[in-house]
């Protein structure tokens, strides 16, 4: 029974971190119609980001800053302008294509210019254990689980009870409409492309410690951060928390009971279920949507 929570609790801090890279695919999705496969890779790049103005003696509070800054000009405006907005005229299938190349180009962009090697990412959390029922429990899992809950539900928490979020949301759910109503559709489909930008910072900044800054380090978490949305629902922001939990819950789950080599499987056999019988997602909503 303690090994079951222990696993439990660690896979439920590992989804964590995938539901706030689900949460992106999420929101693109809503406000603009897009999917960005490279979803990964925009955490990948703000943790090496960090790593460099680490190098250069800023402290991690400040070189989190700066790198917020930076995605929110770069991955946000920068991605929408440069590549939703121009592809997003001639359907979806073009941004699809132009996501997974932007994913190549920025993998082996950073592996030739920076590094191919692994590093180190300073611990955000003391090396502390805890026991409860027999389990143990370390600081990093609980303190990487609390933030990221706080988070994803203070993200859900902006877009139900702020009038910039329930104007996201008006977006999201009929342009037209919202147009109609006199809000500025272009204005709130950019904070969307912001926020994304900023939870891809926040992700790597909680994932980098325990999983090390490496080039590819984004292709895994991306795949199952998709994994993880369209378990949940891809039209519910909330989805994205239980379908995280939900992945990160089973590949610990499959590790230690059946085998490690089924660990990265068990995302896609989840996921292959969710959609085969039920496609809209365990909270998602059938829906028809014009973009």
């Amino acid at each position: 029974m303690a090994d079951f929570l222990q696993l439990l609790f660690s896979g439920m801090a590992t989804g964590s971190i995938y539901a706030m890279a689900a949460l992106g695919f999420t929101l693109l999705w809503q406000a603009s119609g897009t999917i960005n496969f490279a979803q990964g890779e925009f955490v990948m790049l703000p943790a090496f980001v960090m790593l460099m103005l680490l190098g250069a003696g800023l402290p991690l509070w400040a070189s989190f800053i700066a790198t917020c800054v930076m995605a929110v000009g770069v991955l946000g405006w920068g991605f929408k302008r440069g590549i939703a907005d121009p592809l997003l005229r001639f359907g979806l299938m073009p941004v699809v294509v132009a996501t997974f190349g932007l994913a190549i180009a920025l993998r082996n962009g950073v592996r030739a210019g920076y590094t191919a090697e692994a590093h180190p990412f300073p611990a955000l959390f003391p090396d502390r254990l805890f026991h409860l029922l027999g389990a143990t429990f370390t600081l990093a899992d609980l303190g990487t689980l609390g933030m990221a809950l706080v988070l994803v539900v203070g993200t859900q928490t902006f877009l139900a009870r702020t009038v910039t979020g329930r104007a996201m949301q008006a977006v999201a759910q009929n342009t037209d409409s919202a147009t109609v109503l006199g809000i500025n559709v272009p204005r709130m489909v950019l904070y969307t492309f912001a926020v994304n930008a900023l939870l891809a910072c926040a992700t790597a900044l909680l994932i980098a410690p325990s999983y090390l800054v490496k080039f590819d380090m984004g292709e895994p978490l991306g795949t199952k951060a998709f994994f993880a949305a369209v378990i949940g629902g891809f039209n519910n922001s909330r989805g994205a928390l239980l379908g995280g939990v939900i992945v990160g819950v089973a590949e610990n789950l499959a590790a230690a009971y059946i085998s490690p080599a089924y660990k990265d499987a068990v995302a896609l056999v989840v996921f292959m279920l969710v959609i085969l019988f039920k496609p809209q997602g365990l909270l998602g909503r059938r829906e028809e949507r014009k973009v």
